[in-house]
């Protein structure tokens, strides 16, 4: 045992230096460090439980020690890499936003100009195409779940911007689901104007207020 210590000290203290890649993310860095150790924790529980042989054992709690090492819930896999990947060729020059954010989620900032008119809550024409291809990378990723957020500016009243939002995002589900998304896979929620990125007092910060967020997670557990 005081060997696999001394081999899971010095392994952590490698991962420490791995972190340090200049090529990685933040988030890159954190999660690859605590799968690693949380790896090398799952290695010495499957040791210990298979009475201290190394093996099968050891690699089924490396994998375990892994998904738990990485820590905050959410995974950032290789598919979900690939489907980030797939996104930004989709939605290149549409105006939409594609970014991996801080706790491993998948985002999709969809602005008012791709997404809807003032007021309205159907679904663009240019808007289609791009949930077209979201939708088929989804379905290739049946492990994942869908969070869709919409907002609205502080033009009108809550009792208008409120139901405006969650229409938007429900609007987005129903096209998700219409093709092939499942409904279970799909939380929708509006914020109406109560979570601005810009000032409400221009033009310009008014139009990038009204927009749906989509979020696309892989559970770590």
């Amino acid at each position: 045992m005081k060997k696999i210590i001394a081999s899971l000290s010095a392994l952590a203290l490698g991962l420490g230096g791995l972190a340090g890649c200049a090529n990685m993310t933040e988030t890159q860095k954190t999660t690859g460090t605590g799968a690693g150790i949380g790896a090398a924790a799952g290695a010495i529980i499957g040791a210990a439980t298979a009475g201290g042989h190394t093996g099968k054992s050891a690699a089924t709690g490396a994998a375990i020690g892994a998904a738990v090492g990485a820590g905050g819930g959410y995974l950032w896999s290789k598919h979900m890499e690939k489907q980030k990947a797939e996104m930004e060729q989709a939605t290149a020059g549409t105006g939409v936003s594609v970014s991996q954010t801080a706790d491993n989620r998948l985002k999709l900032d969809i602005p008012s100009d791709v997404s809807f008119d003032t007021n309205r809550y159907e679904i663009k024409p240019n808007l289609r195409p791009v949930l077209d291809r979201f939708a088929t990378t989804l379905n290739q990723n049946p492990v994942t779940t869908v969070t869709i957020i919409g907002h609205t500016d502080s033009t009108g009243t809550d009792a208008i911007n409120n139901p405006l939002s969650i229409n938007r995002a429900a609007a987005t589900r129903d096209y998700l689901v219409s093709h092939g998304v499942a409904t279970s896979r799909i939380i929708i929620n509006g914020r109406g104007s109560h979570e601005p990125i810009a000032d409400n007092g221009t033009v310009e910060g008014r139009a990038k207020n009204r927009r749906v967020e989509i979020f696309v997670a892989e559970s770590a557990s």
